[in-house]
């Protein structure tokens, strides 16, 4: 009998797993085909005008994206900042445009968005060649951790919305980290649709990676941050920026790289 009881259960459990995406994406299609709100709609309108560019499909899918992004991910705010629909919108907004056209799962590590006022400070330690440990304090604007959370400046992620042509936006930055997070720590080789892009990927952006550290000075002009030099994580982040942000000058100037990100993000920014 034991043994019956146990058999049953394993059953019911494999059952429960097998049935578990599909009554999520049933309560997903329910999200969706609810009307969007007016007053996100406004907020859309105000604090994220990279989406009047889309063509009129991709902000169809991109606000069905937010609805359920919205209803599944947990706000919070820090330092005495009080969650708004504001805030939810505007960062959804970015979050899901890096996730048009892709068959993902809305960030499935992803539980939690903090939200601070403005740059936070966070205390790292690391131990140098040495062996000797050292404390430190860095300011960040967002920060992206593979244990389910996102973290945020609201100003900074304001004014990344703001401007949207001057290839600097760091709620764009810290999912993209996400997309990279998915299969292990970030690493700069997000899951690929197929596995034998990754060849042409690491060598795309492996070349780029060196030619953004080794060039002739920190003086010379690039189109990508000094900060993607910092290791093949940053990179991919920096370069996702340039993407959504300075789509015309990142094909013209590296166009193998452009077309690397246009087919792992199944967009085009410049038909837009």
């Amino acid at each position: 009998m034991p043994a019956l009881i146990i058999s049953a259960l394993a059953l019911l459990f494999v059952l429960w797993l097998l049935g578990e995406p599909y009554l999520t994406e049933r309560k997903r299609q329910r999200i969706r085909a609810q009307p969007f709100p007016a007053a996100w709609r406004e907020i859309l309108k105000r604090r994220v005008p990279y989406v009047r560019a889309l063509p009129a499909d991709l902000q169809l899918q991109l606000k069905r994206h937010i609805q359920v992004f919205v209803a599944e991910k947990t706000f919070i705010g820090c330092a005495g900042l009080e969650i708004t629909d504001e805030m939810r919108v505007t960062i959804a907004a970015q979050a899901c445009l890096l996730i048009l056209n892709r068959p993902g799962d809305y960030y499935p590590n992803l539980r939690q968005i903090l939200v601070y006022p403005g740059s936070f400070v966070v205390h790292q330690a690391h131990t140098d060649d040495s062996g000797v440990a050292h404390q430190g304090r860095q300011i960040l604007s967002g920060e992206s951790w593979s244990e389910g959370q996102v973290i945020l400046s609201w100003q900074d992620t304001l004014a990344g919305a703001a401007t949207p042509t001057d290839g600097q936006n760091v709620a764009i930055h810290e999912f993209a980290h996400q997309l990279d997070q998915e299969t292990g720590p970030a690493n700069g080789a997000p899951l690929l649709a197929r596995r034998a892009h990754y060849a042409r990927w690491s060598q795309v952006l492996g070349a780029e990676f060196d030619a953004l550290r080794t060039r002739a000075s920190p003086d010379e002009a690039s189109l990508f941050s000094d900060y993607g030099a910092t290791d093949p994580a940053e990179f991919f982040a920096v370069i996702s920026e340039v993407f959504f942000e300075q789509p015309q000058r990142m094909a013209e100037e590296h166009p193998a790289l452009y077309h690397e990100l246009a087919q792992f993000y199944r967009l085009d920014p410049l038909s837009w």
